[in-house]
Formats: structure tokens, C-alpha cells, sequence
């Protein structure tokens, strides 16, 4: 038969109680022996830790506010944005563009000669 361990009166929950005793005793030696720069190292790096990250988004932020660029495509006046100094496609009308200065510029091949359409009336209206 087995015995039954469950007739305990009280019931104590020591399962962290190793971990805490050993964060006492390495704090007091430390205190004891007078290493107190590894503890204020050791602070430091906590402060680093939870500090850098908010460092971090509010610069992305100022570099995304310098580069990113919202124009109209040349071409087919779709509005989108893009990052200065890169190259990248309309999404309405697939024109390979640059995104120079804030603006975007449409990329032509060299040897290619970049014509505008003027609309002609051709309504009766001549005085021939």
C-alpha cells in the first residue's frame, strides 16, 4: 500500500527559495568584499536595456520622417509613397520611377526622347 503524503498540516511552497537564497548570498558578498562597481555596472546595463529601445524607435521615427516621400506618379497622377533616393514602380501603371529631392521623376533609357501629346482641334472651325 502506498503511504499518503497528503495528511500535511501545513503546506509550504519552497520552489523559488533556492533561487532567492542565492540572490541574498552573492549580494551580501558582493557588498562584503566591496565590489560595488559590479553592481553599479550591473545597474547601467539594466538602465541601457530599457532606455535603448525607446532611443531606438524615436530615431527610426526622425529617419522615416526624413525619407519617406508621398508624390504623384508623372505619368498617371496615382498618388503612393516611396523612400528618397530609391528606385521603384507606379503600383496603378507600372512606370519605372526615382524618387529624387521629394519628387518623383520618371527614369527614361538613354537614347530615348521624352515627347509630350499637344491635342489638336479639328473642328470645322478653320477660316480657309
Amino acid at each position: 500500500m502506498k503511504p499518503n503524503f497528503n495528511n500535511r498540516i501545513i503546506n509550504v511552497n519552497d520552489s523559488g527559495l533556492g533561487c532567492l537564497l542565492t540572490l541574498v548570498i552573492v549580494s551580501l558578498l558582493l557588498g562584503a568584499v566591496g565590489l560595488q562597481w559590479v553592481v553599479n555596472s550591473f545597474l547601467i546595463l539594466i538602465a541601457f536595456l530599457i532606455i535603448s529601445p525607446v532611443i531606438a524607435f524615436w530615431g527610426f521615427r526622425w529617419w522615416l520622417k526624413r525619407n519617406l516621400v508621398e508624390d504623384s506618379c508623372p505619368v498617371c497622377n496615382y498618388t503612393f509613397t516611396g523612400f528618397n533616393n530609391t528606385d521603384c514602380r507606379c503600383p496603378n501603371c507600372g512606370e519605372s520611377l526615382r524618387v529624387e529631392s521629394g519628387k518623383f521623376i520618371r527614369e527614361t533609357p538613354p537614347g530615348t526622347i521624352d515627347v509630350k501629346a499637344v491635342d489638336v482641334d479639328v473642328s470645322g472651325n478653320n477660316n480657309e
